[in-house]
């Protein structure tokens, strides 16, 4: 057996109604308490969705950067990365065959970059970046999906040596169809990965965007290993484990018999019971499976 598993949060579940999706990041104890509460739960992680913490993230300048990371520190929670990294501002697309559009999208991801290696704080390891963000990558302008995801792999490939050099990992995260016409399937990211070449880029799985696949899941993760850095766990549905039938000692096994080190992340798509109580179920009822593996 490997070692007990590391999980994490996507913040976002608490995000306050009508905050325009940031839930007071204005108040940083709004974000410490966040933190505590994951902790209380059990968490090892946080990992941020970056339109939480302001309009526009990169108007996050230093000194808010240190005082996210120190809360975080204080709070006893890792930064896991950011998620959802296109939200804002709605004028980004990046496989879009407008150049100055699309350049001007690439240096904003080459910005969450920095913000991310910030908010991690360390020297070789600031965390993950999920690249999933339907919108802003699917095709447009006229585009096939192939050229699209030939911008895509151009623009991902630009921003991977400073990925690199500041410790931190690009995830090309597979969306199924009903999403998106950009990567759809493991072996599409994979690919991706493949043809890049960087030691910064890399694919995750994400339970609820594997509704394309038809190999069983715990399967495609063996397949894939080697390229898998990160996983978010949901429903199929998007909501949050427990809630329904998922298969998750299955996948639980195969990451424990290949000794995955990364993180296991909670991501739900479904806030109306609120972010504590989806904290407090999804951890209790995942340990129960992992326990499974331990027996």
């Amino acid at each position: 057996m490997g070692n007990p598993f590391r999980y994490a949060m996507c913040n976002e579940a608490f995000e306050a109604p009508h905050s325009g999706g940031r839930y007071a990041q204005s108040d940083p104890n709004s974000f410490a308490a966040v933190c505590r509460v994951l902790r209380a739960a059990g968490y090892d992680g946080i990992e941020i969705a970056p339109f939480t913490l302001a309009a526009d993230p990169l108007d996050i300048d230093a000194a808010k950067r240190r005082e996210y990371r120190s809360i975080m520190a204080n709070e006893g929670v890792a930064f896991a990365g950011l998620h959802w990294l296109l939200v804002t501002p709605k004028k980004i697309h990046v496989t879009t065959p407008d150049t100055a559009l699309r350049t001007e999208s690439w240096t904003y991801v080459r910005n969450l970059v920095d913000l991310c290696a910030d908010l991690g704080g360390t020297d070789s390891d600031n965390g993950v970046m999920v690249f999933g963000s339907p919108k802003q990558r699917s095709s447009t302008g006229g585009l096939t999906a192939a050229e699209a995801t030939r911008n895509f792999m151009d623009g991902m490939a630009s921003i991977a040596p400073l990925a690199a050099e500041r410790g931190v990992s690009l995830l090309m995260e597979a969306l199924p169809k009903s999403q998106s016409d950009v990567v759809n399937t493991l072996a599409d990211a994979a690919e991706v990965v493949r043809q890049i070449g960087s030691p910064a880029v890399h694919t995750m799985f994400d339970c609820h965007n594997a509704e394309d696949e038809t190999t069983p899941h715990d399967v495609l993760i063996e397949q894939y290993f080697s390229e898998i850095r990160h996983v978010h766990v949901n429903e199929m549905d998007g909501r949050h484990p427990g809630t329904g039938d998922y298969d998750f000692v299955s996948i639980f096994r195969a990451l424990d018999r290949l000794d995955y080190q990364g993180w296991i992340s909670l991501e739900a798509f479904d806030f109306e019971i609120g972010g504590e109580r989806i904290a407090s179920e999804t951890i209790d009822y995942l340990r129960s499976k992992e326990a499974l593996l331990r027996q």
